[in-house]
C-alpha cells in the first residue's frame, strides 16, 4: 500500500517530499506497534535536528545575496578574458562562467537562471542556434554542485559517517574542471563559427578591470574552502561567513543591493531551503521504516553475494544512479540510496570519498535528463524553445558528461588524488 501511495502521488504531480510523508502517514496510522503517527513526526524531527545543516539555508543565502549584487556580469567579463578570443568563444565564456559561478553558488538550478538570462539571447545573436545556448547552459550549469561550496556535498557528508566534508570538496575540484574541459573541447571541435564569433563584444570593459572585477568574487570559496581545510571553522561557520562577505560586497562594495530588498533576499532563501529540508525530513522518516525492517542489510547481504567485482557494482551503481535521476530529485534519491549503497561500496573496496563524488555527479547529470530535469525546465523557460527541441539539443552534452563519469569512475586518481595530497 505505501508503494502504491508513493507512486500515485508521484505521478500526479504531487512533490516527493509530500508524497513520502503521505505514504508513511497512512502506513504507520493503520499498523502495529512499533509502528506509529508519533515515529513519523519523530523521526522527521531528528533528520533536522542537526547543527551541520544550518550550512545549507546559509550557502543557498550567500548565492542569494551575490546573485543579486550584480555579480553575474563580472563573472562573465572575467571568462570572457581567459577564453573569449578562442574558437567558438561565446560558448566557451558560457561553460567557465559556470565554473566561476560554481564556487559562489553551488546550485545548478541558480548557474542556469543567472547565465542562462545573459548567453542564450547574446548567443543566439552571435549565430548559435537558441536550443543550442539553452542546451549549452544548462549542461555546464552541473558543474556548479560539483565544485566547492556544494550544497550536495555537505548532505552527503551528513549521510555517510567519517566521510569529511573537506576531503568531498577537495575532491569535486578535479572532476568539475575535467567536466568543463571536455565540454570545452566538444564545443570547439563540433561548432560552425558563424559571424567571426569572438565573445569581446559581450562587454565593453577592458580586460584589467575585468581581470579586477572578477577578483574579490573569486575569493569568497578561496576563503570559505581554505577556512575549512585549515580547520580554522566548520563548513556551517564557513556558511555564515559566506553571508556576511556577499552583503559586505553587495552593499558596500558594489552598492546594488539595498537595505530594503533584505527581507525579500531572506524570504527567496528561506523558501529554497525549505524545499531542501523538507525532503531530508521526509526521507529521514522513510529511512526509519527501511532499516527497522532490515531492508539495508538485506541488498547488501544479496549485492555481497551475487555481484562478484568492484567494477560491475560501479557499473551497476551508475545505471541505477542514471535512470533514478530522470524520475527523482537529486537530493531525494541521495538521502534514499546512499545508506544503502554506501556500505556495500566500502564493503567492495571503493574509496568512500571516490564513492560520494560518483554519486554527486550521477546525480547532478539528472539535473538535464528529461522529463524532471530542473536545470532543462529552467533553460527552457528563458529560451522559450520547446522541450522536445531542448531535450534533442542537450543529448550530445549528456553523453560528454557520461564520458566524464565513466573517466571519473575507473581512474580514481582523479578524484581521489588532490585530497589525499593535501592530507585527506
Amino acid at each position: 500500500m505505501i508503494y502504491a501511495i508513493l507512486l500515485i502521488g508521484l505521478a500526479t504531480g504531487v512533490p516527493i517530499a509530500l508524497a513520502i510523508i503521505a505514504a508513511l502517514l497512512v502506513f504507520m496510522g493503520y499498523g502495529e506497534a512499533p509502528y506509529s503517527l508519533r515515529v513519523v513526526a519523530t523521526e522527521m524531527f531528528k533528520g533536522m535536528n542537526s547543527f551541520p545543516l544550518l550550512a545549507i539555508p546559509l550557502f543557498v543565502l550567500a548565492g542569494e545575496v551575490m546573485n543579486e549584487s550584480g555579480i553575474t556580469s563580472r563573472i562573465i567579463a572575467f571568462a570572457n578574458v581567459l577564453v573569449g578570443r578562442l574558437r567558438a568563444g561565446l560558448a566557451l565564456v558560457n561553460i567557465w562562467a559556470s565554473v566561476i559561478f560554481a564556487g559562489l553558488s553551488g546550485s545548478a538550478v541558480a548557474d542556469t537562471s543567472a547565465i542562462g538570462r545573459v548567453f542564450i539571447p547574446e548567443m543566439e545573436k552571435h549565430g548559435y542556434s537558441r536550443p543550442f545556448a539553452a542546451a549549452l547552459t544548462a549542461a555546464s550549469s552541473v558543474i556548479g554542485p560539483i565544485i566547492p561550496p556544494s550544497i550536495p556535498v555537505i548532505i552527503y557528508a551528513l549521510i555517510v559517517s567519517g566521510v569529511s566534508v573537506p576531503a568531498l570538496f577537495l575532491a569535486g575540484i578535479v572532476p568539475g574542471i575535467l567536466l568543463a574541459i571536455f565540454l570545452s573541447v566538444f564545443v570547439m571541435l563540433t561548432v560552425k563559427v558563424d559571424h567571426g564569433d569572438q565573445a569581446i563584444g559581450l562587454t565593453a570593459e577592458p580586460a584589467s578591470k575585468a581581470i579586477l572585477g572578477g577578483i574579490l568574487p573569486l575569493l569568497m570559496p578561496v576563503f570559505v574552502v581554505g577556512s575549512i581545510l585549515l580547520g580554522v571553522v566548520t563548513p556551517t561557520e564557513a556558511a555564515s561567513f559566506a553571508v556576511a562577505y556577499a552583503l559586505f560586497l553587495g552593499i558596500f562594495v558594489y552598492r546594488n543591493i539595498k537595505l530594503s530588498s533584505l527581507p525579500r533576499l531572506f524570504s527567496e532563501a528561506m523558501r529554497d531551503s525549505a524545499v531542501i529540508l523538507i525532503i531530508i525530513a521526509a526521507v529521514s522518516a522513510a529511512n526509519w521504516l527501511l532499516t527497522y525492517n532490515r531492508v539495508p542489510n538485506m541488498l547488501t547481504d544479496w549485492v555481497l553475494l551475487n555481484v562478484d567485482s568492484k567494477t560491475t557494482f560501479l557499473i551497476a551503481t551508475i545505471l541505477l544512479f542514471l535512470f533514478v535521476g530522470l524520475f527523482l530529485e537529486g537530493i531525494a534519491a541521495m538521502l534514499v540510496l546512499v545508506p544503502i549503497l554506501h556500505p556495500i561500496a566500502v564493503g567492495m573496496g571503493v574509496d568512500p570519498v571516490h564513492f560520494g563524488i560518483l554519486v554527486i555527479f550521477n546525480l547532478m547529470i539528472g539535473l538535464i535528463t528529461p522529463p524532471l530535469g530542473l536545470c532543462l525546465f529552467v533553460a527552457e523557460g528563458i529560451a522559450q524553445v520547446g522541450m522536445a527541441r531542448l531535450t534533442m539539443a542537450i543529448l550530445p552534452f549528456f553523453f560528454v558528461e557520461v564520458l566524464v563519469l565513466l573517466l571519473l569512475t575507473f581512474v580514481p586518481e582523479t578524484v581521489i588524488w588532490l585530497p589525499r595530497v593535501m592530507g585527506y
